[in-house]
């Protein structure tokens, strides 16, 4: 039979072993705490090198910009100064009418419309009234003139017709009943180069019914004498 372990001996087994399993939940918690640790440190690492590489993208893409940027530039440069018309490309905004072929010698105010206004009175006969006296020969029946003219109502002077906003002189035959009668007998006689005022009375014009939506009553014209052949 195997005798009995003292007392005393018993407890000191007991204490060694309560310290040991405590040694053995320290060691344990120390050691999870050193894996977290490492843990944490490599999850660091990760971060920091993804930064950095997607920092390193970034700049690579910005500089890839640039360079595509900077050749498209250099290109269209080249194009130009190989083109000196390049830059004159776009759309040229209208211009205005073309200026009168105006005759030698004649007054520089026929290569512009005048401002023509209303007349005062009763118009009862054809008046011709000279604004700029012209150097050239005298218009003749049956001969063509060419003419720029503006034409309003005597009564209201609001504009009907124009030869400058179709931006070409007129050209007829004068004096041979191709015309109204107050262009025919207002204007054989007038030295090419001249600006000349018609004031006609609608007998000699286009009457006073306006049919076929022409103008009715008195009218005033300024024309501008260019040609004559």
């Amino acid at each position: 039979m195997t005798p009995a372990t003292p007392p005393s001996q018993q407890g000191v087994d007991d204490v060694s072993e309560r310290t040991e399993n405590r040694s053995t939940k320290s060691e344990r918690r120390l050691a999870a705490q050193l894996a977290a640790q490492k843990a944490a440190e490599a999850k660091r690492r990760r971060q920091a090198w993804a930064g950095g590489l997607a920092a390193v993208a970034v700049a690579g893409v910005l500089i890839t910009v640039f360079v595509i940027v900077g050749q498209r530039g250099d290109d269209a440069d080249e194009q130009a100064a190989g083109n000196p018309s390049a830059s004159a490309s776009a759309p040229a905004e209208p211009s205005a009418a073309p200026a009168p072929q105006l005759p030698q010698g004649a007054d520089p105010a026929l290569g512009t419309k005048p401002t023509v206004s209303a007349g005062q009175g009763e118009l009862d006969k054809l008046t011709v009234t000279t604004l700029i006296k012209g150097t050239g020969p005298e218009v003749k029946a049956g001969q063509a003139i060419t003419t720029n003219y503006v034409g309003v109502f005597y009564a209201t002077g609001e504009q009907f017709d124009s030869s400058w906003e179709r931006g070409q002189p007129a050209t007829f035959p004068i004096g041979v009943g191709q015309v109204i009668e107050g262009w025919d007998k207002g204007l054989v006689g007038v030295n090419v180069g001249s600006r000349v005022q018609l004031d006609i009375p609608a007998e000699q014009a286009y009457g006073t019914d306006g049919a076929g939506g022409r103008p009715a009553g008195p009218l005033r014209f300024v024309v501008d004498v260019l040609a004559a052949q």
